[in-house]
């Protein structure tokens, strides 16, 4: 292959990359709608409410009717639902913007809809970080932490030759970077409120569970594993992470595959220490962890291949000496 056809090739498939790259990120945001999206509705009239919004979708909401107010206060506290309508009078809207703004304003429209009135009542129960109400700067935050561990995975596996300084460099970054990124948001940008050494060891988790994907494959299976983690990270993880809509508003199955990746739990993570003190923190937590051990598995693989004795493949000449 000569250099003009090697040009020609190499424009191709930066052209693809790009047409997959808008596809993975303009497709999701261009689908935003609530599918199977878990509320509340209580009150007196409150099988009427929920038949008008099945009429309306019938797959939009995953209805829930806990016996009162309160009940219905607990289950968005505990993130079981992003909000509630409670009848009885005029209806009133309970919202989570620290749960996600964009359903927080979905399900204030959807009341105004409801009450036939101009304004419906509305409470913001869990409420965004005032510097941030829509969410903005949280959802981009993900991004970064994503990119960053990519760039710290490459440099790891590129440079770093022994498996061993590998592990080292990868605690290093996710200790260091945990720390300074918080200290970041929530000083200079002011817009995650929550514990500093709790976010931090969140945030540390994620840069660990990113980067460990990539050192670690490309440990394992050679320097293939880079770009498998990176375009993993990037193409899949990042635009269907939810960081700034919620998983049930994505095309499925993909709202759930993105929970099972580092970036969409770091976003759930971050969001329940940040805003419903550790609510539902459970299954990200399980998930970022599973990440971390897989790279360190992952390691542990590349340090065996590399114990491996070499074969000695020069033939024996007739003659010579054999060992005993």
């Amino acid at each position: 292959m000569n250099t003009i056809q090697r040009a020609v090739g190499v424009g191709v498939a930066a052209a693809l990359l790009q047409a997959l790259m808008l596809i993975a990120f303009a497709w999701p945001a261009a689908h935003i709608a609530p599918r199977d999206l878990p509320i509340a509705v209580s009150g007196p009239q409150a099988a009427v409410v929920a038949d008008k919004l099945t009429q309306h979708d019938p797959d939009a909401f995953d209805i829930s009717n806990p016996a009162d107010e309160a009940a219905a206060r607990a289950a968005i506290q505990n993130r079981d639902v992003y909000g509630a309508v409670i009848t009885g009078g005029a209806p009133r809207v309970l919202v989570a913007s620290g749960a996600s703004p964009v359903v927080a304003q979905q399900l204030t429209a959807i009341a105004q809809q409801l009450s036939g009135a101009p304004a419906a009542p509305v409470e913001d129960v869990v409420a965004a970080d005032p510097d941030d109400p829509r969410g903005t700067a949280f959802g981009a935050m993900v991004l970064p932490l994503v990119m960053s561990g990519i760039a710290a995975g490459v440099v790891l596996g590129l440079l770093i030759p022994s498996v061993g300084g590998k592990a080292i460099g990868l605690i290093t970054f996710g200790i260091a970077g945990g720390l300074l990124s918080i200290v970041i948001i929530q000083t200079w940008m002011s817009v995650v409120p929550g514990p500093y050494l709790t976010l931090a060891a969140v945030a540390g988790l994620v840069s660990f569970a990113v980067s460990g994907a990539v050192v670690g494959l490309s440990t394992a299976i050679g320097r293939a594993g880079i770009g498998i983690a990176a375009l993993t990270m990037l193409l899949v993880g990042n635009p269907f992470s939810a960081a700034t809509s919620a998983p049930e508003l994505l095309p499925q199955p993909w709202g759930t595959i993105g929970q099972l990746l580092p970036p969409g739990a770091a976003a759930s993570l971050l969001r329940s220490v940040a805003f419903f003190d550790g609510a539902a923190a459970t299954k990200p937590l399980v998930v970022l962890a599973i990440w971390a051990i897989a790279a360190l598995v992952l390691l542990g693989v590349g340090a065996l291949r590399g114990r491996r004795p070499a074969v000695d493949a020069t033939p024996v000449r007739s003659g010579d000496p054999v060992a005993v």
